[in-house]
């Protein structure tokens, strides 16, 4: 089982790292919201261990952030606060499951196991599927018409938004903020993605499914 641990205290990540690890759990490491993030949007992962305190961008912005990306990796979300305000809003924000330090690493992995368990008998790893187009959000695999797409990261966070917006548009600022987060780019950056995206998923087809809204955005339309 492969995990993503975020986590910017060094002596808890190395506890949990030395025990994982004998357990036979192969374990990613990200010390920062921001490099967590992008380990997760580009890594295939079993479960994410995600800190809610974390420099910069904190624990639920990640979790909301990806869950918005369409990311459907179990997270278990790690805190100092044990009040159920703040363990509801993990919950809102897409967390799976919640444990309060100071924490029994065996319950940790007893954690785990269920987490992951429980999330793939509900059908958790799932296919999101938008006329010609299937895109598994676990492989991060996307065919259009049974032929394979390779997307990059970027492009293929900007296809799940669309997709998950169907049939309405995601507006510019919304796919700026997959990509960026508060770091917003200029237009011209935005626009070089949209069109990275439509040279590999339309130009080979005889319909182009990707639509510009214009002073809004961009969606999926087909016949």
């Amino acid at each position: 089982m492969k995990l993503l641990l975020i986590e910017d205290a060094k002596d808890v990540a190395e506890l949990i790292f030395d025990y994982l690890e004998q357990r036979h759990f192969a374990l990613d490491y990200a010390v920062s919201g921001s490099q967590g993030f992008l380990l997760a949007s580009e890594n295939f992962y079993d479960c994410i261990i995600l800190d809610l305190m974390l420099p910069r961008i904190d624990g639920l912005t990640v979790c909301k952030q990806l869950r918005e990306n369409g990311l459907n990796t179990p997270i278990i979300m790690l805190t100092a606060r044990d009040t159920n305000e703040d363990m509801l809003r993990g919950f809102r924000y897409g967390a799976d499951d919640y444990i309060v330090k100071p924490f029994d690493l065996e319950l940790l992995e007893a954690r785990i196991n269920a987490v992951v368990r429980r999330t793939s008998q509900d059908g958790f790893k799932k296919l999101l599927a938008c006329g010609p187009l299937t895109v598994d959000l676990t492989t991060r695999k996307v065919t259009r018409e049974g032929i394979d797409i390779s997307l990059n990261p970027s492009c293929f966070s900007i296809l799940a938004l669309l997709i998950r917006k169907y049939p309405a548009p995601a507006s510019r600022e919304e796919i700026a903020s997959t990509l960026w987060k508060d770091e917003l780019p200029d237009d011209d950056l935005l626009r070089k993605h949209i069109y990275q995206l439509r040279k590999i998923l339309d130009k080979p087809f005889d319909q182009h499914i990707i639509k510009t809204l214009p002073k809004v955005g961009y969606l999926i339309e087909y016949e």
